[in-house]
């Protein structure tokens, strides 16, 4: 019987997780209006995307760079106070992002809150912490709706990021009269952005409880120092908690492991390599989907516009999101995290033949018929499968890690989810132009490499054990 779930917990936790994509993308709308403003460009347009990508990596850079140390102070400090600073830090760090008139404050400020987003890896480790084997691929299900749901509100146009943009140039007679909006067009974006935040950290802070075994512990110990044997022998009268505790997942005594002993464990090593082939063959992928979808069809894409393409993505986007919690977490918890991990990343290979076939049919018919129409929609009701990978992959990595390493196992985890993501967009988007321009393989070399990827990503996860099932 599966335990309940502690639905405050994991609340607090998918809302500072929420953070993250909104603060990832929240400057998208208006990054390239803010870049031309500070006047880094000279007035040369043709200059304002390199400038804009810097701001834009900046946050994943600093993200990579930071959450391992993240993850290693919160096995010795505890989950709770590592996890806290989080939100109050990408607060200040997002309205000085806003207060930024010059292209070195936006990037400092950027950098900032890449830093503090790195401990999004504990919030995984307090989604383990929290739960047992019992709920936890039912936890982590819920996580997807979490980063929809934070991509949607950072970016759309209905949104923060692009409605609330330059309120004084949009709404005149509210707030044209107001100096202070016309000097800083982005600072009401960044302030909603941080009013999201800083509700994580309000309601986290009067909500959060520690997760990491030692320090739970100390934490009972100091509430009812003369009660030592209270649990043991209890008072007459008194009422027990009737909560069940989930299984500690990290030794209350042990000292966290280093990352040298850490990588030399194979089965954990071959874990988190599976992981990085999931992470960047997930992101060449969604990277190629706008590009696809974008391009004109005579020189190989389906010709949408972008808002076409928008409106797709974010309705999908949403039912996967709910499809994977109420659907796809039972074929994990009934096949296992790595037969589901090793199903789903084959799928991959049908995503990239899909893309060809589209294409392909698209070309040849000279538009977007009502068979191409059922299979582009065949094609993105697949791609739910994706989150259920990554929670089964998750689910392998809580499995093995050490029992006193788990925020450093999870920080390693990031580092290397974050940083394939880094590169996986470039590699896809320049092998996407040159197949175009080389018609290598009528055009497909991109598919044909990513392809490639894929069976090399399935041959490292079949060398999983089985007891990782």
């Amino acid at each position: 019987m599966a335990t309940p779930l502690p639905k405050l917990q994991l609340f607090l936790t998918l809302l500072i997780q929420l953070s993250e994509p909104v603060m990832a993308v929240v400057i998208y709308p208006f990054i390239t209006r803010a870049i031309r403003r500070t006047g880094i460009t000279k007035g040369d347009e043709q200059k304002t995307g390199y400038w804009a990508g810097i701001i834009e990596s900046l946050f994943f850079v600093s993200e990579t760079l930071s959450v391992y140390h993240w993850g290693h102070a919160s096995d010795f400090y505890g989950r709770r106070p590592i996890l806290l600073i989080g939100p109050l830090g990408l607060t200040l760090a997002v309205l000085g992002f806003g207060l930024s008139q010059s292209f070195w404050g936006m990037a400092v400020s950027r950098a900032a809150m890449g830093v503090f987003n790195g401990n999004i890896g504990v919030s995984k480790t307090v989604m383990a912490e929290s739960t047992d084997e019992s709920n936890r691929a039912d936890a982590f299900a819920l996580m997807p709706i979490a980063l929809v749901l934070g991509t949607t509100v950072g970016h759309s146009r209905p949104a923060i990021g692009g409605l609330l943009a330059d309120p004084a140039a949009r709404w005149p007679y509210i707030f044209g009269k107001l100096a202070f909006f016309k000097e800083f067009p982005w600072f009401l974006s960044c302030s909603a952005a941080g009013l999201i935040s800083f509700a994580a950290f309000v309601l986290s802070y009067w909500g959060l409880k520690e997760t990491l075994p030692s320090k739970a512990k100390q934490k009972r110990i100091e509430a009812a120092p003369l009660l030592d044997d209270s649990e043991t022998f209890p008072s007459y009268g008194s009422v027990q908690n009737s909560e069940p505790t989930p299984e500690p997942l990290s030794s209350p005594e042990a000292t966290p492991s280093s990352v040298q002993s850490l990588l030399g464990d194979s089965r954990l090593r071959t874990t988190l390599t599976s992981l990085g082939f999931l992470a960047f063959t997930h992101m060449a992928y969604e990277s190629l989907l706008p590009l696809v979808y974008t391009t004109s069809i005579p020189v190989g894409g389906l010709g949408l516009s972008p808002y076409q393409v928008g409106v797709i993505l974010g309705i999908f986007g949403l039912f996967n999101g709910f499809w994977n919690w109420l659907v796809l977490t039972k074929v994990l918890k009934k096949l296992g995290p790595r037969k589901t991990l090793t199903l789903f990343y084959a799928f991959f290979l049908l995503h990239f033949a899909l893309l060809w076939i589209l294409r392909d049919a698209a070309f040849n018919a000279g538009r977007i018929t009502p068979h191409i129409w059922a299979l582009f929609v065949f094609q993105l009701f697949v791609s739910a499968v994706i989150p259920t990978a990554f929670n089964a992959n998750f689910l392998l990595i809580v499995k093995n890690a050490p029992p006193n390493a788990l925020g450093s196992v999870n920080g390693l985890a990031q580092i290397i989810s974050s940083g394939t993501r880094g590169v996986a967009p470039v590699f896809a988007s320049s092998l996407f132009s040159y197949s175009l321009e080389s018609r290598f393989a009528g055009g497909h070399l991109v598919e044909i490499v990513l392809c490639g990827v894929t069976i090399v990503g399935i041959c490292c996860i079949s060398r999983l054990p089985s007891t990782s099932s």
